[in-house]
């Protein structure tokens, strides 16, 4: 990569394009053409792409944006300039984070599994304990930070910021027309909240097959965290976050060679019994890991649970933008890894363990006992409900079925071609499901096939 700075001190970058050459520039108003809306937008607590927005800043009011030293600076400044447009006064901290290398098969359990509290050994990307104290006693009106998971409530306005590199901060997915971004995610979410009792049938060609009864007694739980009759805005939960239900029947299996912060694994097969994990097959050394903390945590009664173990599955979550692409780059650290991508619409992520930042994981901390979840991505799944009268689609072959809704296209419509913006720009290479080739091949060593040979 090369630049220059500019006179506003952002700095305008030429990207590699797929032959080698430069694809294109990049500079202050690219950024500042989507910090701008951004920071215009309404505010409502997520850090889904789409959904961010610091909107409720007055002139005068007191920001404090945390990142960490990974995090691309431009972005930071484009964001703080565009407070400052609107009479903010902003300050910015970074908290210094490892040296960037490539990921390892390990990452996601380092990212997200925890044997003390987490003010001790904060998670990465988010919560950063003395980033949170700093808004707190120095009186600030907003913090942004965080780049996923929940945002917890204090006494101030708090926001995310979920981009990394550039790529998460192109204009497509950060700019997609917020009403109809909502009308998706209200009419995808409706299919589920509408038909509780009945059956919910997930499959993916990878190899997941899971069923289970949508309960209805969750979505009445005003003590359930982001979940009720309401979307959780760009991360839409078809099975209940923690506490599991006694009743839960969630049964079948999980498979897939993705997850948030690890390289590519080889298929794992994660087996689901009445929402308990009752077994894992293959995954490399993510698999290997896995098995070792199960063995650590099976005896363990937490509290979010209705017998002993820690892997009981309660996340199966629904992205909902349509413009989220993988990034060019995705091998190291300071891409992000794959977690950006799981708020495609369409892409489901399937977690099990402890909610993040949960009661039971304060709990869990408290006694230094093993905690956290982890994540199996599934990149082309299919979710119906299924009615005596006929089944009720959700997501085809990872397409969300609401893009069909006429209330939907004609809102689309209002914005241009309706195809164009209900349309999934990006999908997955999966050799022998998505593009020609041998699934087999690929499923032993995906991360030659996603990074290249030298892998």
């Amino acid at each position: 990569m090369c630049g220059q700075v500019s006179d506003d001190g952002v700095a305008t970058r030429t990207e590699p394009g797929p032959d080698g050459g430069v694809a294109r520039a990049i500079g202050l108003e690219d950024l500042l053409s989507v910090a701008r809306h951004v920071a215009r937008s309404d505010e409502v607590r997520r850090t889904a792409a789409g959904f961010i927005g610091y909107g409720a800043t007055k002139p005068g009011e007191r920001v404090l944006i945390g990142v960490d030293s990974q995090t691309d600076g431009d972005l930071v400044d484009a964001v703080a300039i565009a407070l400052r447009e609107m009479g903010a006064a902003v300050d910015v901290v970074v908290a210094q984070t490892e040296p960037d290398r490539p990921f390892d098969d390990l990452d996601e359990i380092r990212v997200a599994m925890r044997r003390q509290p987490w003010t001790e050994n904060p998670r990465r990307w988010e919560g950063t304990p003395w980033i949170e104290d700093l808004a707190r006693t120095r009186g600030y009106d907003l913090l942004i930070h965080g780049k996923g998971g929940a945002i917890p409530k204090v006494s101030h306005r708090y926001e995310g910021f979920p981009w990394v590199i550039r790529d998460h901060f192109e204009a497509g997915p950060n700019l997609f027309p917020r009403d109809l971004h909502r009308l998706i995610n209200e009419r995808t979410w409706s299919r589920i909240t509408e038909n509780t009792g009945s059956r919910l049938l997930l499959t993916d060609p990878e190899g997941t097959r899971v069923e289970l009864t949508i309960l209805d007694s969750p979505f009445r739980d005003d003590t359930r965290h982001d979940y009720g009759l309401s979307p959780k805005w760009g991360h839409l939960m078809a099975h209940p976050p923690t506490p599991i239900e006694a009743n839960d029947d969630t049964t079948g299996v999980i498979a897939g060679t993705l997850n948030h912060f690890s390289r590519p694994f080889p298929r794992i097969e994660v087996d689901i019994e009445n929402a308990r994990m009752a077994g894992i097959r293959g995954g490399g050394g993510y698999g290997d890991a896995w098995r070792e903390l199960e063995d650590e945590s099976r005896d363990t009664q937490y509290p979010s649970f209705p017998s002993p173990g820690l892997f009981w599955i309660w996340e199966i979550a629904i992205g909902t933008n349509p413009k989220i692409a993988r990034p060019a780059s995705i091998e190291m650290l300071s891409s992000g890894g794959f977690e950006w991508e799981r708020r495609r619409a369409g892409i489901i992520h399937c977690g099990l363990g402890t909610r993040w930042r949960s009661s039971e994981e304060v709990w869990a901390g408290e006694r230094h006992l093993l905690y956290g979840h982890l994540h199996v991505h599934l990149m082309s799944a299919t979710l119906v409900v299924q009615l005596p009268g006929g089944d009720i689609p959700v997501i085809d072959q990872g397409r969300l079925a609401a893009y069909d809704d006429p209330e939907v296209r004609d809102l689309a419509s209002r914005y241009g071609d309706p195809d164009q913006l209900l349309r999934n720009d990006w999908v997955p290479d999966i050799p022998g499901i998505t593009v020609p080739g041998s699934y087999e091949d690929y499923a032993r060593d995906p991360a030659s096939w996603i990074y290249g040979p030298a892998a």
